[in-house]
């Protein structure tokens, strides 16, 4: 009797799919969702518990910042044990202040960090928490209204989330009215532009708007003087007479600030650099000019 081989390519019949317990199911071909890919994991680090969600900021000024912003909603906070003691006079603030926060969960450094990008500087703190209030150009205007001095910073495609978190940085030291940004390109206000911010983003309110042209018209309209920071600007800066209300725009590394942009602009302005580079980092020609602005009479 002749023996039959075992054919390992044979397919089960259609309809039917065979299982590996041996088990057949009788749902039709083509009609299952395949299951999601999941998330690699990091070896190096514990897996947390279900209920902790990852983190959307992380550092100690811009969680602090946070915590104390009651525009802020925030659902959980992540801190380490060692962390803690540096945390607890914001969080009392926060309480007398009668601004309601949730409990804190502590972890462990590498159940904090399986929460964050990989080499987020976490300093040991981190929330969940949602975006802040989306704001337009007119919200500016009116908060401009009620200011003695009022100074709105326009930033033209200026792209890289550190030299933005810096100028943010600057602007709440000098006490800028907001900023305005392009809205397809620059960074969203994200963890690490937070970070860098040292937790100004919860104090400077940022705009996006489409067309920065349009902005600018529409700040003219509303008594705004508008001067664009350029190094071929007819002038230096601190050889314009700034009125109350003043713009200041500033545009990318390199290209600048973009040529229809320019048009729009009533001025435009240079640093009085004497020096043989003809071009600072945007970040620091902003804390520059926003000193000089900020001690107009």
């Amino acid at each position: 009797m002749k023996k039959h081989k075992n054919n390992h390519n044979a397919q089960p019949p259609k309809g039917r799919e065979t299982r590996a317990s041996g088990k057949s199911s009788d749902r039709p071909p083509g009609n299952f969702k395949s299951k999601p890919e999941k998330r690699p994991e990091r070896t190096s680090a514990p897996k947390p518990q279900n209920a902790l969600a990852r983190a959307d900021l992380y550092g100690f000024h811009a969680v602090s910042a946070a915590w104390l912003n009651e525009e802020r909603q925030i659902q959980a906070l992540y801190v380490c044990d060692q962390a803690l003691e540096g945390l607890k006079p914001v969080m009392e603030e926060a309480l007398a202040k009668n601004i309601k926060r949730p409990p804190a969960h502590i972890l462990e450094k590498k159940q904090l960090e399986f929460l964050l990008p990989q080499g987020a500087v976490h300093q040991g703190v981190a929330l969940v928490c949602a975006p802040l209030p989306e704001i337009g150009l007119r919200d500016l205007l009116i908060k401009g209204e009620k200011q003695e001095k009022s100074t709105i910073l326009i930033l033209d495609q200026v792209t890289d989330p550190h030299n933005i978190g810096a100028i943010l940085r600057s602007a709440c030291a000098f006490g800028v009215t907001g900023v305005v940004m392009q809205r397809r390109h620059a960074p969203e206000l994200t963890a690490a532009l937070a970070k860098t911010a040292c937790g100004a983003i919860e104090h400077i309110p940022v705009a996006y708007e489409t067309n920065l042209s349009r902005a600018i018209e529409e700040m003219q309209k509303a008594d705004y003087y508008v001067f664009g920071l350029d190094e071929r600007g007819e002038c230096t800066i601190d050889a314009l007479d700034i009125p109350r209300r003043a713009a200041l725009v500033l545009g990318a590394e390199g290209p600048g600030i973009r040529h229809l942009v320019k048009e729009r602009c009533d001025q435009l302005v240079r640093l009085p650099m004497s020096g043989p580079m003809p071009s600072i980092n945007v970040s620091n020609a902003a804390a520059i000019a926003l000193y000089v602005t900020s001690s107009r009479k």
